[in-house]
């Protein structure tokens, strides 16, 4: 009897100990499984960069599949990411935004800007305007059925393209729901980053852009382009190249249908966006107009020298920032 007792005892044990030690397992896998989700969550919290689309990796995709390395040229695209529709920026400003009006020699024009599609670009624009950086400057370079630029701020030599609010030249801000459409507002630029104070006014109607070709004349630059690039491939001069054409490199094949439509129906200059450029270069849209488009034609108009600089001064007598 007492043998029987001190098997079922030993067994008991034997019983007690597989179930505390299945029951530790299951503690110990739980927590694996919920530390990742805790680790993702916090580097989310931290991360204070534009969402990145997938857009980026398809215009850097035509030189990926030709066989290039678009890291190894310096190519790293990081394209704001935005909610709205296509074609969100023709729409007018809710009460609240933030407007402003170009006070010309020739008439006013307003703007409604996108502090959150190009938040550093509307702060440097806002900052200038209301510093009075831009009263007394010109449109100095104007081409009827393209565009007309101008606001260029300070003398120094070091800055082409006008000095920004920050002192230096400041980044370029693509995003997927904004484009160089007739009446959209962009940062001039001579490379990649090299944003200051000018801007400009895409002035092409729909009737140039469809009359020079519509989208037939895009996909024609990207098949030239990428004909040059395959002899520039074993060449010490591709670098070069791409840093001189790069506005050249859109990626007319992964461009939306509904984005060739807004062109169509609107004009401007596609080969202006940075979002489907291969190469990450183009003008950063931070602006639309909503009024005096009649301003910006009748500007576009004005007698120009061989340099596309107006015989008689274009004066911007002053930006003002208001309150829609």
């Amino acid at each position: 009897m007492k043998k029987i007792i001190k098997a079922l005892i030993g067994l008991i044990c034997v019983v007690l100990s597989l179930v505390l030690a299945f029951s530790f397992a299951g503690c110990s896998e739980k927590k694996q499984e919920e530390a990742p989700s805790s680790a993702a969550t916090a580097d989310e919290a931290e991360t204070t960069f534009p969402v990145s689309t997938d857009d980026e990796a398809k215009a850097i995709g035509g030189l990926e599949a030709m066989g290039f390395d678009p890291g190894t040229l310096g190519i790293e695209p990081n394209i704001i990411n935005d909610d709205n529709p296509v074609g969100f920026q023709l729409e007018q400003p809710k009460k609240g935004d933030t407007i402003a009006l170009i006070h010309t020699g020739s008439g006013d024009i307003t703007l409604r800007l996108f502090p959150a599609q190009a938040p550093k670009t509307v702060t440097n624009f806002v900052n200038l305007a209301k510093a009075g950086k831009y009263n007394n400057t010109t449109f100095h370079r104007v081409i009827n059925d393209f565009v007309i630029q101008g606001g260029h701020s300070g003398e120094d030599p070091k800055h082409p393209n006008g000095i920004s609010s920050y002192g230096s030249e400041f980044e370029d801000e693509f995003c997927d729901k904004l484009f160089n459409i007739r009446g959209a507002v962009s940062m001039a630029n001579s490379a990649k980053d090299s944003n200051g104070s000018q801007f400009f006014i895409n002035q092409t109607s729909a009737e140039k852009f469809n009359s020079n070709g519509g989208w037939q004349q895009y996909d024609d630059l990207w098949e030239n382009v990428k004909k040059q690039l395959n002899n520039y491939r074993d060449s010490n001069l591709l670098q070069a190249f791409i840093d001189e054409n790069g506005d050249k490199f859109i990626n007319t094949a992964i461009i939306p249908d509904e984005v060739k439509a807004l062109y169509t129906k609107n004009g401007g200059n596609p080969n202006l966006d940075g979002v489907f450029n291969a190469a990450d270069r183009g003008n950063t849209v931070f602006a639309q107009v909503i009024g005096g488009m009649e301003t910006v034609d009748k500007i576009a108009k004005v007698k120009v020298d061989q340099n596309n600089v107006p015989l008689d001064t274009v004066l911007i007598n002053s930006i003002e920032i208001k309150t829609y």
